[in-house]
């Protein structure tokens, strides 16, 4: 099973409504902000500022800085937005969390999306103030209203969290709807598990499938393993086995220890692939080294050879070698 496949309040309540808006590709991360749960469409809105906001994608943080500064002197509220980002993250400046918080001030008073939904995560994480968990919400119910697709799935999380608002997994489903159509794995992923589940929808399996795999095609690591799961075993999806195989491969090597135990139960079975004890053994060590136990895997392993047992070990130490090293 997934993290995420236990039943609807763990399934969305582990997730965090404190993240900050997702950076454009060419921005990097700030060390400091806690892990997010991004919309991959909280883009900052660009009219007016293309050659700052063209910048600022190429990673010219000081040319952008310079072309948002000139066009917020004119009141834009989008390069208000944009330098309210850069003063966030630290590009090409230092990182001052007080003018960050001013910029998106200005930008939300002028109603600027982009700029309501990064203030209201500044309210939650406590960024340039104390942690003002209504304002938050406040906040993202501007932003909802407007269309933006984090401010909407976040919004939905507090209602199925019942922590501003009053419990309503109804509504959650119809912030997670409008968040989804706008191609946000993370609520496709979310409305799915409502459908799965029969929770704040109707069940519908067939519908909560098509979700996944949309979640799981945008790259959402929980879908992906959800969804070979239920592709592995016919429930809500044309059973493909081999198909089921290839997408625990993905996710396997995308890091989810319990889509590596799966795929070492497709290589110990020769279901979807063809058997290989080595690998299975190997993957099931990589599980095991990011806490994923399976009995019957660890029964399987302590059958092999000693030569297959000691093949796979050095597979999975430098599999874990290489991520260890890829890691930031």
């Amino acid at each position: 099973m997934t993290r995420n496949c236990r039943g609807l309040f763990v399934a969305l309540g582990v997730l965090s409504v404190a993240a900050l808006v997702a950076p454009p590709a060419a921005a990097q991360a700030t060390k400091n902000t806690p892990p997010p749960q991004p919309s991959p469409n909280a883009g900052i809105e660009q009219p007016n500022i293309d050659v700052a906001y063209g910048a600022f994608q190429r990673g010219l943080y000081i040319t952008a800085f310079n072309e948002a500064t000139k066009r917020a002197q004119q009141n834009d509220a989008a390069a208000m937005t944009l330098l309210g980002e850069i003063y966030a993250q630290g590009l090409g400046v230092g990182r001052d969390d007080t003018k960050a918080a001013q910029w998106y001030k200005q930008a939300a008073d002028k109603g600027n999306r982009d700029a309501l939904f990064a203030l209201a995560m500044f309210n939650f994480q406590g960024r340039a103030g104390a942690s003002n968990p209504a304002e938050a919400a406040r906040l993202l119910e501007a932003a909802a209203k407007l269309g933006h697709p984090g401010a909407a799935y976040n919004l939905g999380l507090l209602y199925v969290q019942g922590q501003q608002f009053p419990q309503d997994f109804k509504r959650s489903g119809e912030l997670f709807a409008i968040a989804a159509e706008a191609g946000n794995s993370e609520a496709q992923y979310a409305l799915a598990t409502m459908y799965k589940e029969g929770r704040g929808t109707p069940k519908d399996l067939s519908k909560a499938m098509r979700l996944m795999q949309q979640a799981s095609i945008a790259g959402n690591l929980d879908a992906m393993v959800e969804f070979a799961i239920a592709q592995f075993n016919g429930d809500g999806v044309n059973k493909d086995e081999a198909g089921a195989a290839q997408l625990f491969l993905k996710a396997a090597h995308l890091g989810s220890p319990v889509a590596q135990n799966r795929l070492a139960r497709i290589l110990m079975a020769g279901r979807g692939m063809p058997a290989d004890a080595t690998e299975a053994v190997k993957w099931h060590m990589v599980a095991k080294a990011g806490g994923a136990s399976d009995p019957d895997l660890d029964v399987f392993a302590a059958k092999q050879t000693v030569a297959v047992r000691e093949a796979a070990d050095k597979a999975a130490k430098k599999w874990l070698s290489t991520v260890a090293t890829a890691r930031p």
